[in-house]
């Protein structure tokens, strides 16, 4: 009797045991995967994030002067005048924190949707917009002073530019440069200038994207394995379509953000003290269609860039790489 007491106490000891080292490795892939999404789509679509940023940051003259007339106005100014690398100023910043960043949103996302799905398996609109809005709400603790750093040297090329048409130089100076003297002027909270206008995009976008991607992958055909998962064009489609849709969306807040955060002005450009000032100032002088500068660039580079990051995260392909099932 006494060893039968034993047995059962080691069987039901044994069981917590090993749980908690499934639930920590099980978390791994999905951040490995986020993170390898985040490097291949920056590094495909960055020169046209570049674009984007100095479309965004241009503003009209008072005589409707701009340095842009379009993207490729913009694109052939730019290669022309900083070459290839050029293009890729300030994606250094990008791909070191884009691992991090990508790696929140879609693991937050998960976490919370599955948190949210009722005991009958069922998950309503609310709840995934609930569970795509806390998701950005979390990244933006790596998005502000990744986009911060990465807008500064995006738009430097623009801001010497004018300088230089000006009669003037301006200071070439690195990211590194640029966050030691944040944060050694105001502290860690340097790096998070625009946090608000981060935080109204990024989580708008997210409770958009999210809801919207999964509806669109759940339409398609499933894979023959019995795993229940999107083919490969289904999940790649899904998050081009609703990457592009939720970029078109949210760009007034992405126009506001960009401004806000952008330290050097070129010189006769108006600065802002906040959302609201950056609206205002935008709407009277610019009007209505400032809100969408940068628009299609913004389309053209989010939709491959979340096109690619769920079908890698749906692929599976840090699973692969670690021998594991796909959970």
């Amino acid at each position: 009797m006494g060893m039968l007491v034993c047995m059962a106490t080691i069987q039901v000891d044994k069981t917590p045991l090993e749980q908690p080292k499934h639930q920590q490795f099980a978390l791994l892939p999905k951040i490995i995967n986020g993170g390898i999404a985040g490097v291949i789509g920056v590094t495909c679509v960055f020169p046209l994030d570049l674009v984007k940023t100095r479309l965004q940051n241009q503003q009209v003259g008072p005589n409707g002067e701009r340095m842009y007339k379009s993207m490729f106005d913009c694109f052939r100014k730019t290669y022309a005048a900083e070459g290839y690398f050029g293009m890729y100023r300030g994606s250094g910043v990008n791909i070191l924190l884009i691992t991090p960043e990508k790696a929140i949103k879609l693991t937050a996302n998960d976490y919370f949707r599955h948190k949210l799905t009722t005991k009958d398996g069922k998950l309503p609109i609310s709840s995934q917009m609930v569970a795509g809005g806390l998701a950005g709400a979390f990244q933006i603790v790596v998005t502000t002073p990744m986009e911060l750093l990465k807008i500064q040297m995006q738009d430097a090329g623009r801001v010497a530019a004018a300088a230089k048409l000006a009669g003037k130089t301006v200071e070439k100076v690195s990211a590194t440069q640029l966050a030691s003297q944040l944060v050694k002027e105001k502290g860690i909270f340097g790096l998070y200038k625009g946090i608000g206008a981060t935080g109204l995009r990024d989580v708008t976008f997210s409770v958009i994207y999210f809801p919207l991607f999964a509806t669109l992958n759940d339409l398609g055909p499933r894979r023959k394995d019995g795993s229940g998962e999107a083919v490969f064009w289904c999940s790649f489609l899904a998050g081009l379509a609703a990457g592009s849709t939720a970029a078109l969306a949210v760009n007034p807040f992405d126009v506001v953000k960009t401004r806000l955060q952008a330290i050097k002005k070129a010189d006769g450009e108006k600065e802002f003290k906040g959302i609201s000032d950056c609206i205002t100032k935008t709407l009277k002088h610019e009007g209505p269609t400032a809100f969408f500068k940068g628009g299609l660039c913004r389309m053209i580079v989010i939709a491959p860039l979340f096109g690619i990051a769920q079908t890698v995260y749906y692929l599976g392909v840090a699973e692969g790489l670690l021998g594991v099932e796909k959970k």
